[in-house]
């Protein structure tokens, strides 16, 4: 009988860790704000509708780098590399008569992709200060490999002559950006989603364990090699879509998708939003891209200044980013 009694209280534990597992991962309402926001933009702002359109590509780069530095706990300088391959793949197709969006946006994904699980290979061996030197190393060869081909990607000059044809034959890029716009959301949302199943499933509880503590996932016989591999090619996947998406929204690419600061940029906007919360790129990214927007008009020159005021605010009042500082005031 104590036997039996003992079983059915582990079944009762067992319903309730799944009970707590099942609304952890069911939608809040408060998840519905970032896109009740940005159909509102579409028709409140129609003249910033080319910005928003990069807004929301920049959110994209920015949710795929958290999903290996806020979830996997892998800190990377060069997420760059995968953007910028995303980018010239969709460039030279569009460049070189393939102007299809769709099949584009899947060839960037995939060679992005697969440039981040070979590199994956090399750079995932290491840690610290060397996995960081490592991203950095990837993105600079990647770089320097796109300036060498200058007949293929442009070179300094940057990839013209792209030629996007319209959505599905029907639905053209126009200038206002409006067809860009509503795309960009459209393909956010639906990578959005899947990067929400990702971090809500036991694979995506086993990164938090393997970011919080990686001796203890080691000890418990978790394949911490290749968990950590399998979520870099997916955020190098979702960093070429995001490339893919600005390159054919603006129809040009240049090398400075495959540059240090392009990496280090969307490191910032993580911070100010908040790192490991899968939505701190929707707050991180419009955040910083506007105020960019608004001190560069205001003061040309020294705006730099501004956004680094801006940091030292977050950083100081608002650590975990303004979701943490959301956090605590809740709490």
């Amino acid at each position: 009988m104590a036997t039996e009694g003992l079983v059915r209280a582990g079944l009762r534990a067992g319903d309730g860790a799944i009970d707590a597992f099942a609304r952890r991962h069911r939608f809040h309402p408060l998840e519905a704000l970032p896109w009740a926001a940005a159909i509102a933009a579409f028709g409140l702002f129609p003249s910033y509708l080319a910005l928003g359109a990069q807004i929301l590509a920049t959110i994209l780069f920015a949710l795929s780098a958290d999903l290996v530095l806020g979830y996997a706990g892998i800190v990377t300088l060069g997420h760059a590399a995968f953007f910028g391959t995303g980018a010239y793949t969709a460039g030279i197709l569009a460049a070189n008569g393939w102007g299809e969006p769709l099949s584009g946006l899947l060839a960037a994904a995939f060679v992005a992709a697969l440039i981040g699980l070979a590199s994956g290979f090399v750079v995932l061996r290491t840690t610290g200060l060397t996995l960081l030197m490592q991203t950095l190393v990837v993105a600079t060869l990647l770089h320097e490999a796109a300036n060498k081909a200058s007949s293929i990607t442009g070179g300094d000059d940057g990839l013209q002559g792209m030629e996007v044809w319209p959505i599905f034959g029907v639905f053209r890029f126009d200038l206002f950006g409006r067809t860009a716009y509503l795309y960009c959301l459209i393909v956010l949302f639906l990578c959005w989603w899947l990067a929400r199943q990702i971090v809500h499933s036991p694979f995506g509880r086993s990164l938090t364990g393997i970011r919080e503590n990686v001796l203890r996932m080691h000890a418990i016989g978790a394949p911490v090699m290749r968990r950590r591999l399998v979520i870099y090619t997916i955020s190098a996947a979702f960093a070429g879509v995001a490339g893919a998406l600005i390159a054919q929204t603006t129809q040009f690419v240049g090398l400075g998708v495959l540059g240090l600061e392009r990496s280090g940029t969307v490191l910032i906007m993580l911070i100010i939003g908040g790192i490991g919360r899968l939505y701190g790129a929707f707050i991180g990214v419009p955040l910083y891209m506007i105020a960019q927007d608004r001190f560069s008009e205001v003061e040309p020159v020294y705006w730099y200044f501004w956004i680094g005021l801006l940091m030292v605010l977050v950083v100081v009042f608002a650590r975990g980013g303004l979701l943490g500082l959301y956090d605590r005031l809740r709490r």
